[in-house]
């Protein structure tokens, strides 16, 4: 094409009708088609057009208004007219809007929210041709939108989108947002009970015949409840990846949960959208919404890749991003502040995720909500610079679904896992939180192989027993977390290989608080650990060790009550005494360390099985009783220690080997050398 060409036909001339110029060697064989440029739409409706002629709009209603568009003259076209890329009314021929996939709401004639947007968005949406909608003005949206298909960004630009007067939802639909993208569930449906455990970690799966898979196929697949009414451990969308055999195939997914033989898996196939992104948006909610009336921007089901970001929502009611059955994904850069309730159950949230996979949620914030994020059934996911004020519903929670491996690091809030019921299963796995900050940190239930790094657990007065960490003792490691007022160690699974460990800690307590319950049987053991504020408190594990551990004690404070046996190697009592008050024979080992200023430091409660305390090379200072066993039957050693001052007092005992230790100013009440005594051989001072 020549420049003159170019220039007859780049809208440079007058507005009228100009012939398209073809390139010059074909000039006198192809036939030259007019392009008709015109002001507006309305201008454009008036001409009387032949087939395939073009047309150049300046503008919707006015030139430059941001609404014109190219067009072309379809003599034979029926489609309904949609007002954009649709034009026209008679029984034939349409204006075909000529566009490259990105399209604009203005196009439509919607230039602001005075008028509802919907028919423009589902126009745009409906269109496979278009893969980007744009919006540069504010927008209402009236109607909640369903759509089943793939490839396509949503920007908002950053403008506002308000949702008064919206449709009224269906009752209990946490999917009745504006934008929602749901693929599509097959007829294929393979159901088949396992002949042989599926381990923890597996990829492969038993499915009868594998004839009935392809690879590259996406399916969900759902394991059969267990007792709890969604109690499952399996339900996610995954993709094939490989036929294995005759009756095997590989996914694109390692189980978090040992299934038995005999479990049902059933397999249903999936069409997902795939790759829809909505980006860029204010949403404005219904601020006195409920279910039926409030509104949401955002939910997807049936969906792998599609992203989230930069909504900033206030008034919602069902959560900002509400996804399920979703796979590989992104939510990032999303807020929500005072949603329409925090009450009530499943509203008020910023994301939840149901049966969900590989997904990341980052640089988040809500303000008064109910959950930031929320995790149920979901697996190996990441939340990352998420921060929750305004916490006291737990921006941080997982339902108990049988979640597994997820990773939060450098967050912010109340934070709570599994704590929803029975029902859910109460149970989650490989849970990683690092240098995170809260006012209240639970994961009291089925909580397995917990890691905790710089957790920081701080109360707060709105928010009454906060300060509180509590957790389940299996496969539990903890380092260098605090908490500002409770530590509850509790047990109720029992499925790790790891050792629960607590290092480099330090916990403020209330007084009498059961520090360690009954129902930990598994050995648990806290190194370089600081206790304070301790009185009358309780540790009743079955079997709990301290190495180099502070315990400080309050003024004039009651003794640390221990049920089962406790081992303490190199530790610090200050103002404390250790009091054994187990049911059954029990053990007390202090190995190095100082004990000192209560009285008595080291005693028993009322007699109930034998008791066996054992000192080596302890330092114990006290003007009250460094020992004093008086009742019961007891087995006493104490060799290589120094007491300073105070007394001594066995008179009830089985044994009692007292020998090689340094006395300073002590009165003793010690049996004499004897078949079951030995307290001779110390360096008395």
């Amino acid at each position: 094409m020549q420049r003159r060409d170019i220039l007859r036909v780049s809208g440079l001339a007058a507005a009228g009708t100009l012939l398209a110029a073809a390139p010059a060697e074909a000039a006198d064989r192809r036939p030259k088609q007019p392009v008709h440029h015109v002001a507006t739409v309305a201008d454009l409706l008036a001409l009387e057009p032949k087939d395939a002629e073009l047309a150049q709009v300046a503008g919707y209603r006015a030139p430059g208004d941001g609404g014109g568009m190219l067009t072309r003259w379809d003599a034979d076209a029926t489609a309904p007219a949609n007002g954009g890329t649709v034009l026209g009314g008679g029984a034939r021929g349409r204006w075909l809007m000529v566009h490259d996939g990105t399209l604009d709401f203005r196009a439509f004639g919607v230039f602001g929210d005075d008028e509802p947007a919907d028919a423009a968005l589902a126009a745009m949406v409906g269109d496979p041709s278009v893969s980007r909608i744009e919006a540069h003005t504010d927008l209402l949206f009236v109607k909640r939108h369903r759509f089943t298909r793939s490839g396509l960004t949503l920007d908002f630009g950053g403008n506002t989108v308000r949702t008064d007067g919206i449709e009224r939802a269906a009752e209990n639909d946490p999917f009745a947002a504006v934008l929602f993208f749901q693929g599509t569930v097959r007829a294929e449906t393979v159901a088949h009970k396992l002949t042989a455990p599926v381990p923890d970690l597996a990829d492969v799966f038993e499915v009868g015949d594998s004839a009935a898979f392809e690879v590259g196929q996406w399916w969900t697949a759902e394991v059969d409840a267990r007792t709890g009414r969604w109690e499952r451990e399996l339900q996610k969308l995954v993709q094939v990846t490989q036929i294995v055999d005759g009756s095997r195939i590989r996914v694109n997914y390692k189980i978090g949960w040992e299934l038995a033989a005999g479990r049902t898996i059933t397999w249903r196939r999936i069409d997902p959208v795939e790759r829809v992104h909505v980006r860029d948006l204010v949403f404005k909610g219904v601020a006195d919404g409920d279910q039926f009336t409030g509104s949401h921007p955002v939910a997807y089901e049936y969906a792998v890749r599609c992203d989230v970001s930069g909504i900033e929502a206030t008034g919602t009611f069902w959560p900002v991003i509400m996804r399920r059955w979703c796979t590989f994904y992104r939510t990032e850069q999303c807020t929500l502040a005072n949603p329409a309730t925090v009450t009530w159950g499943g509203a008020g949230y910023l994301t939840q995720q149901i049966s969900c996979l590989y997904g990341r949620v980052s640089d988040c914030h809500t303000a008064n909500a109910r959950h930031l994020n929320d995790f149920t059934g979901s697996a190996y996911c990441e939340v990352e610079n998420c921060h929750g004020d305004g916490d006291d519903q737990g921006p941080f929670v997982t339902h108990g679904q049988y979640e597994h491996d997820l990773t939060y690091t450098g967050n912010s809030g109340l934070m709570t896992f599994a704590n929803s019921g029975a029902a859910w299963g109460s149970a989650a796995k490989r849970i990683t939180v690092r240098r995170h900050v809260c006012s209240w940190f639970v994961a009291r239930v089925k909580v397995t192989d917990l890691t905790l790094e710089d957790v920081k657990v701080i109360g707060k007065e709105s928010l009454k027993d906060s300060g509180m960490l509590w957790v389940n003792a299996d496969g539990l490691q903890m380092r260098g977390c605090s908490a500002s007022h409770t530590l509850i160690v509790s047990q109720v699974s029992a499925l790790s290989q790891r050792p629960n460990t607590i290092d480099g800690c330090a916990f403020a307590l209330p007084a009498r608080s059961e520090i360690v319950q009954a129902n930990v049987k598994s050995p648990l053991h806290l190194s370089r650990t600081v206790l304070t504020g301790l009185d009358g408190n309780a540790v009743n594990g079955a079997d709990v060790r301290l190495t180099g551990v502070e315990l400080r004690g309050r003024e004039n404070a009651a003794p640390l009550a221990v049920s089962g046996s406790m081992t303490l190697t190199d530790c610090t009592l200050t103002g404390l005494g250790l009091r054994a008050a187990g049911r059954t024979d029990q053990r007390v080992r202090i190995d190095g360390g100082d004990l000192s200023g209560a009285d008595p430091l080291l005693s028993r409660a009322e007699p109930a099985g034998i008791l066996s305390l054992d000192l080596h090379g302890a330092r114990l200072r006290t003007d009250g009783a460094h020992v004093r066993l008086e009742t019961g039957r007891n087995r006493y050693q104490a060799g290589g220690c120094t007491f300073t001052g105070g007394s001594l007092t066995v008179t009830a005992f089985d044994l009692v080997r007292h020998t090689g230790n340094v006395e300073e100013g002590v009165t003793r009440a010690l049996p004499a050398d004897g078949p079951k005594a030995l307290t001779s051989g110390n360096l008395v001072m």
